[in-house]
């Protein structure tokens, strides 16, 4: 406590040419801070009352009364040696006080010394030397003194537990302990429980992971994830070379001691990365036990998204620009929550660093692109450059942020694959990458055609201008036109066709509701930003002259936003009846949201294949199962006569009582609704590549 008072009273230790400087100590800053925040509000100078105290009063002095306190402030002046000091009376009175305890703790420590010295000189060596050696010293260590001189002799960040034992050399065998270790919330049993009581310190996983104990398990567990990620994760986002991996993967002793150890293991966070994919779709029995929960969700699952984060962060991956930490910052991000308001989520935190990670290596420049030697390096690197570009403009439109890239930004092409011949295609030869697959059908382009329409709403609709004043007519105008003029250039070459004829691949039919439902999203998502801000010119007081062309792309957004809605809400319902969502790396996850939002804000009975969707959703994503409840809260309150909508209910009330939007025709109406093709052919048999099952999903 004496220790306590002297640091708080004395001031710090100053350079030499500063040791004369008087500075305030803690309690002067507090009082300091007191004055300072209890400035009154600037007002009419008041007439002069008198309002010092009597004892200042009295003594003719200068009250320093602060408001609101029954004593005074009086200043006294301690003179030292080498300075004078003012303080308040409090101030004083503690330093006071502090002086004698001081004096009075010196006076006990000089006679408990004084006796000391006395015992000692008197004493005649009482105990024999090798009881004298176990004798109590004079002046006990202090209990952690061992273990501070032991730490004192470990690197400052080790120390301080600021560095892992895990570096980019460590064997992914090792690292597999870390990932694989017990949760570190388990109740650890107390030294008198009976032996026969011990619990594994993994129960908290389920009751087969137990097994997770043996390093043999460890491997084939990690195994199987793996082979999960690339049969469901890759095709969405090929930013790996499976072969590459598997061949680094070094999981077999056997193998690893009769090859050579000149390649490089691989990094820790891209393992742990992989495998907490694999975990959020992988039916291997020890997950499936974990599950047996509420809710459904895997325990372990998050806790191995929690470590990928961890070591990304131990690693520097968000700090050092390298090819690596960009792949890794761009299959992170997806991982994370959906939920816009949940802390952990850390929205676009990843994808920003992996965006500055390719600026800084200047993927963005042509010429820097035209330098990478190796084919798989430049490949991988040019599509996550377009990941990253298309990704920060869809995220900006979504979570209602500015875009942290702009048109000019770069000035790469996109690289070009020529069709395959079907015919010519030996057996032996490997097949188009799914990403190659994508740049043949379009998809990339029509991608970032859209993705620069989102980035043109972000940086007009999200400015506080906007927020206070409403969004001007001619922006408004302007994003119209765009997204008009994609939808003429794009949705029929890339959307999901309206007839389902003929047999899809995976990788179609996820690209092709993956774009159809972008495109409406960004209708549903102008909609909204007019609900919440209206049209700047609506808001003047004035009546602006062309208010008949205001109303008029008032109601074609309206029109366009349900008819999104209702288009988004027929492929949730015939992804959901194939179990697909069970198998979506969040792909659909915004756009269920969206479009089931503004559907339940509408009435509309549709809203129910948003909230399947989304209960689907939350076996991989724990936050979609409270959005589905949201969801419905939201849709029972309108049906209530509760309406949630702002500068456009006056314009949508009079779709709510229709079953379709106008300009819909009666085939596509058929397929919204209940997720049927007009021809009457089954969900499972327009997508029958799409499996249940994980482990039978093949990658083209």
């Amino acid at each position: 406590m004496q220790s306590d008072d002297l640091r708080r009273d004395n001031p710090p230790t100053l350079p030499g040419h500063q040791q004369n400087l008087s500075l305030p100590n803690q309690s002067m800053q507090n009082h300091i801070h007191e004055l300072a925040k209890s400035l009154p509000v600037p007002q009419p100078a008041p007439r002069k009352q008198n309002t010092a105290c009597d004892a200042c009063r009295s003594r003719k002095v200068k009250c320093n009364r602060i408001p609101g306190q029954e004593k005074c402030q009086v200043l006294f002046i301690i003179h030292h040696p080498n300075m004078s000091i003012i303080l308040t009376r409090a101030a004083a009175l503690h330093v006071q006080e502090l002086s004698m305890h001081q004096a009075t703790s010196e006076k006990k420590r000089m006679a408990v010394t004084r006796r000391r010295n006395l015992s000692t000189a008197n004493s005649s060596a009482p105990y024999p030397a090798a009881l004298k050696q176990l004798s109590p010293p004079a002046e006990q260590p202090s209990p952690t003194s061992f273990f501070t001189g032991v730490s004192q002799q470990q690197p400052l960040l080790v120390r301080y537990g600021l560095h892992p034992g895990i570096t980019l050399s460590t064997p992914t065998r090792d690292v597999l302990k870390f990932i694989f270790a017990p949760p570190e919330n388990t109740n650890e049993p107390t030294p008198y429980t009976s032996p026969t009581l011990i619990k594994s310190p993994y129960e908290a996983w389920g009751e087969l992971a137990h097994k997770l104990d043996d390093d043999k398990f460890k491997a084939e567990f990690a195994l199987d994830l793996v082979e999960v990620f690339f049969q469901i994760v890759h095709t969405r986002l090929p930013l790996l070379n499976p072969a590459q991996f598997r061949s680094r993967l070094q999981l077999n002793p056997a193998i690893n001691s009769s090859s050579s150890n000149s390649e490089k293991p691989l990094h820790p966070a891209l393992v742990a990365t992989v495998l907490a994919w694999g975990t959020k779709f992988s039916e291997h029995p020890l997950l499936v036990a974990d599950r047996r929960r509420p809710g459904g969700q895997s325990l372990l699952a998050k806790a191995l998204i929690d470590r990928a984060r961890d070591l990304a962060e131990a690693l520097k991956v968000h700090r050092v620009a390298s090819a690596e930490h960009v792949v890794i910052g761009l299959l992170i991000e997806p991982l994370q929550s959906q939920n816009p308001d949940d802390p952990t989520g850390y929205h676009g935190f990843w994808l920003t660093c992996a965006t500055r990670h390719l600026l800084e290596l200047g993927i963005n420049h042509k010429s820097v692109m035209g330098n990478i030697q190796d084919p798989e390096s430049r490949g991988t690197m040019i599509f996550a450059w377009w990941m990253a570009c298309i990704s920060d403009a869809y995220a900006s439109a979504y979570y209602r942020r500015k875009p942290v890239l702009d048109d000019y930004d770069y000035d790469i092409d996109f690289y070009t694959v020529d069709p395959v011949n079907p015919d010519l295609v030996d057996t032996h030869t490997a097949m188009p990458s799914p990403r190659e697959q994508l740049e043949f059908l379009g998809y990339y382009r029509a991608a970032h055609s859209l993705a620069r329409t989102a980035r043109h709403m972000s940086k007009q609709l999200w400015r506080p201008s906007t927020d206070s004043d409403g969004v001007p007519y001619e922006n408004l105008c302007a994003f119209v036109q765009e997204l008009v003029s994609w939808r003429d250039d794009f949705l029929n070459l890339v959307g999901v066709p309206s007839n389902f004829e003929g047999e899809w691949d995976f990788v179609s039919a996820v690209s092709s509701c993956a774009s159809d439902a972008t495109y409406h999203l960004m209708w549903i998502i102008l909609f909204n930003a007019l609900d919440d801000y209206g049209i700047k010119e609506f808001n003047a007081a004035v009546t602006p002259p062309n208010v008949t062309d205001i109303e008029s792309i008032r109601r074609k957004v309206a029109d366009e936003a349900l008819h999104g809605a209702l288009r988004i809400a027929g492929l949730a319902g015939v992804l959901t009846s194939n179990g697909y969502l069970r198998l979506d790396p969040a792909v659909m996850h915004v756009s269920c949201i969206q479009a089931g939002t503004l559907l339940a804000r509408m009435g509309r009975p549709e809203v129910q294949n948003c909230i399947a969707g989304l209960e689907q959703y939350s076996y991989s994503y724990e936050e979609a199962g409270d959005q589905a409840t949201e969801m419905r809260r939201a849709y029972n309150s309108t049906r209530s006569g509760q309406s949630e909508l702002g500068h456009m209910a006056s314009v949508i009330h009079r779709f709510t009582p229709t079953p379709s939007p106008q300009h819909s025709n009666h085939n596509e109406d058929q397929v919204m609704t209940n997720g049927s093709s007009p021809h009457q052919h089954s969900p499972h048999h327009h997508h029958s590549r799409i499996h249940h099952s994980p482990h039978d999903v093949s990658t083209p």
